[in-house]
């Protein structure tokens, strides 16, 4: 696998990606079946047929998307949760780093709190559940309920 293609399939949907993937989430759940290119077209505004070509195939390749060959109707969103996660295994040494840093955060919020600082405690904590880091997690989600506003 080239560079390339594995920087398309390990990177995240972009904002007019994920909007495609609920639109046709939406459109399955409504009606029980796949959208076609035309509604899709219809329904995301686009001016061609090859243009929701593109953006599906661009999906697939990335493994948002799931679409059987030769059958109409057959787009179906891949669950995030489904979806490889080849990227989140961390080395001892950066998970020690990353563990210190959020550490440190935890201190300087503890010098001068700040809404913002309280902010980026919950988004490093929920860092390292997602990095599988759970004790880490854990530990600091606690912390986090003993100074979160009540």
């Amino acid at each position: 696998m080239s560079d390339d293609t594995s920087n398309i399939i390990n990177s995240r949907p972009s904002k007019k990606q994920k909007e495609l993937l609920s639109f046709i989430d939406t459109f399955i759940a409504g009606h029980g079946y796949g959208p076609s290119y035309r509604e899709i077209m219809r329904g995301m505004g686009y001016k061609s047929v090859s243009t929701v070509a593109i953006h599906v195939d661009g999906l697939i390749a990335r493994g948002c998307l799931r679409k059987r060959t030769r059958s109409a109707r057959s787009l179906e969103v891949i669950e995030p949760s489904t979806i490889s996660t080849k990227n989140t295994h961390v080395v001892k040494s950066e998970e020690k780093w990353l563990v210190d840093r959020v550490k440190q955060s935890f201190d300087e919020y503890d010098e001068s709190p700040d809404p913002k600082k309280l902010d980026n405690l919950y988004v490093l904590v929920g860092a390292l559940h997602i990095l599988g880091l759970q004790e880490a997690a854990t530990a600091y989600k606690s912390r986090l309920t003993d100074i979160a506003p009540k």
